[in-house]
């Protein structure tokens, strides 16, 4: 079967018949990246009235859907067999389509890279939060998670659980004092008197959590406030500092 993830840019140019313009619709309350991807061709359709895009040809619509057509379409595949190269005919579709704007849009050409590379980057972001949540879920699970917990003398707490299995640990810091503007907190992974960055959290925050890596062997977690941009090696005692084993 057609793969539904694949029809966000046949969507948006109007290149999809009747049945998957309302498959499509229904699917898009139920998936965010599908909905994200689709207000982003949206946007960059909608450059294409900007002032600073040549003016296309009238026949522009009418030339791409020609483009589209053109384009070979592999014959749908037996039952049982993967919908991959639908997906992959509809990328393609897609392509074309994309290529005959940029053409046409001469000194536009650049928008129009931009906000492709906004819906790549957005995609990136969104499989590398995934991916981080599930790393700080099997932190949490691991059987030999230790979790340690210290206080701020002016109020607020850190705990860490770290697991020595994974090297990894996952710091929740809450209820902090609001660093000073252009500061942060800075996390610390600290064995012999070396201190090693262990994340930052966002300037002006008095909480977060941070995911750790190379726990394994340290001895001692501790948080300072730092400039926005951290520091090589802490600047101040620690706020707060307890030991990991």
């Amino acid at each position: 079967m057609t793969d539904i993830h694949a029809l966000a840019g046949a969507y948006v140019l109007d290149a999809v018949d009747d049945v998957e313009r309302a498959a499509f619709a229904r699917h898009l309350d139920g998936c965010e990246s599908c909905a994200l991807e689709l207000a982003e061709f949206r946007e960059t359709a909608a450059r294409l009235a900007d002032s600073t895009w040549s003016v296309p040809p009238p026949a522009l619509r009418e030339a791409v859907l020609a483009e589209i057509r053109r384009t070979p379409q592999e014959r749908p595949r037996p039952a049982g067999r993967s919908g991959s190269g639908r997906a992959g005919a509809w990328r393609r579709r897609f392509a074309v389509a994309a290529a005959a704007v940029l053409l046409a849009g001469g000194a536009g050409a650049a928008t129009w890279v931009t906000q492709e590379q906004r819906v790549r980057d957005a995609r990136t972001e969104a499989g590398a939060a995934r991916d981080e949540a599930g790393r700080i879920r099997a932190v949490l699970a691991a059987p030999d998670a230790v979790v340690r917990t210290g206080a701020a003398p002016a109020g607020g707490r850190v705990t860490v659980v770290a697991s020595a299995s994974r090297d990894e640990g996952v710091a929740l810091v809450d209820g902090l004092a609001a660093p000073a503007p252009g500061r942060a907190y800075q996390l610390w992974l600290i064995q012999g008197g070396t201190a090693t960055s262990a994340g930052l959290l966002p300037a002006g925050q008095g909480g977060g959590t941070k995911l750790l890596s190379g726990v394994r062997g340290k001895g001692l977690f501790g948080v300072t406030e730092e400039p926005a941009g951290g520091s090589a090696q802490p600047t101040m005692t620690p706020l707060v500092a307890f030991a990991l084993t």
